[in-house]
């Protein structure tokens, strides 16, 4: 039997320095980053003149659209999270091989070396900010590559022809518990007018996966002497770019408007149930949406909610993704409106954690990018 695993590939432009690494997506478990490990096979010149080659993890953040770059103005910002030297390797490295690293080890020649990069759990998660149908350039948003290059020195400047970079992303997935049922009560009075409005909404549970139909349940009682016309329940999408004091903003990424059991007359109540299911599909070409951070030929999806270890330190660097559900209730002209809103979590599922057993009879399959991005497809039998 042949078993097979995923590896991708990477030359630069001269061919004498090629990148593998078995994965892009690296989990963050808010207690602490997956590691970012992989294997650089240098060319024999660069072999036998020892050159150096460094390596480093680059996230960059632009928060203003490229076309608006004049005059000297620049809105992207790069932070470097790891910068170490990776041959010749330096005699106090002792970090562990992963069995995927071992492996290629093995497969690749003496010519491959191994490295491991590992992250603050402060550093943001990838995030895309939706561009609209006439904008152009790179999105604004936070991504990540992994950088491995020929040089001097960690700050030596690089050179395109010796440079190998692969975009990779910081994800997180959903927590395998449920927190607590989101209910809320909220009422309102009316002046020169007896009584109270009350509404009473909940949801099913606090977590959900993309996909995944939201029942928002609702119950009005109305004591006022004012009549429910309308009710309306909708997603709502929060973005928080850090980096501006007024960088906080919404998107309703799914709605729903009834009159069903309205008007709800004084002295009656009205018990629902309406249900949004969130979607991408919805909000194509919408400028400013959040998107999980995109890697190409990916199907791409809405952010997924931000989990945060501790609230208040939130890095400068990055885009806070939050949901809500909020409900709001239509009395006419003079009435005026009151509304409710709960938040929940959205994410996509953890995979299975079975691990991978990498067999002496493995077959990988390659899949190699160009360094002008255009990407190609192998199969390379490891035998």
């Amino acid at each position: 039997m042949v078993y097979n695993f995923k590896v991708f590939k990477k030359c630069a432009p001269n061919g004498k320095v090629t990148l593998y690494m078995g994965k892009r997506d690296f989990v963050d478990h808010v207690s602490g980053v997956e590691p970012i490990d992989g294997i650089v096979v240098l060319d024999d010149e660069y072999i036998r003149d020892n050159r150096k080659i460094y390596g480093q993890v680059v996230c960059s953040f632009r928060y203003g659209r490229e076309e608006d770059e004049v005059m000297g103005l620049n809105f992207q910002k790069e932070l470097f999270l790891a910068s170490e030297q990776i041959y010749p390797r330096p005699e106090k490295s002792d970090k562990e091989q992963t069995k995927l690293q071992e492996r290629l080890l093995k497969k690749l020649g003496p010519n491959a070396v191994p490295f491991t990069f590992n992250i603050s759990t402060n550093a943001p998660s990838s995030v895309t900010l939706q561009q609209g149908e006439d904008d152009n350039g790179e999105p604004c948003g936070v991504s990540y590559y992994v950088k491995i290059f020929a040089g001097d020195s960690e700050t030596d400047r690089t050179h395109r022809r010796s440079t190998v970079t692969l975009g990779i992303r910081k994800i997180q997935f959903a927590p395998t518990k449920q927190g607590q049922q989101p209910c809320t009560v909220v009422r309102k009075d009316f002046m020169l007018s007896p009584g109270e409005l009350e509404l009473e909404v909940t949801l099913d549970k606090q977590l959900y996966l993309h996909g995944e139909r939201i029942g928002v349940n609702i119950c009005i009682r109305n004591n006022s002497n004012k009549m429910v016309k309308k009710i309306k329940a909708m997603v709502q999408q929060g973005v928080d770019v850090v980096l501006f004091q007024n960088g906080s903003y919404r998107n309703t990424v799914a709605s729903l408007e009834t009159s069903e059991g309205c008007p709800i007359q004084p002295g009656s109540s009205l018990q629902k149930v309406m249900y949004l299911t969130p979607l991408l599909s919805s909000n194509k070409q919408r400028r400013g949406v959040a998107l999980d951070g995109q890697i190409k030929r990916q199907e791409q999806c809405l952010a997924s909610t931000t989990l945060l270890a501790q609230p208040d330190q939130r890095d400068a660097f990055g885009i806070i993704v939050s949901y809500a559900v909020k409900v709001k209730l239509f009395l006419g002209a003079l009435g005026g409106e009151l509304s409710a809103e709960l938040p929940f979590v959205l994410m996509h599922p953890k995979p299975g954690t079975k691990a991978k057993v990498i067999h002496a009879d493995s077959q990988a399959d390659v899949e190699t990018f160009r360094q002008d991005t255009v990407d190609q497809q192998a199969s390379v039998d490891f035998d």
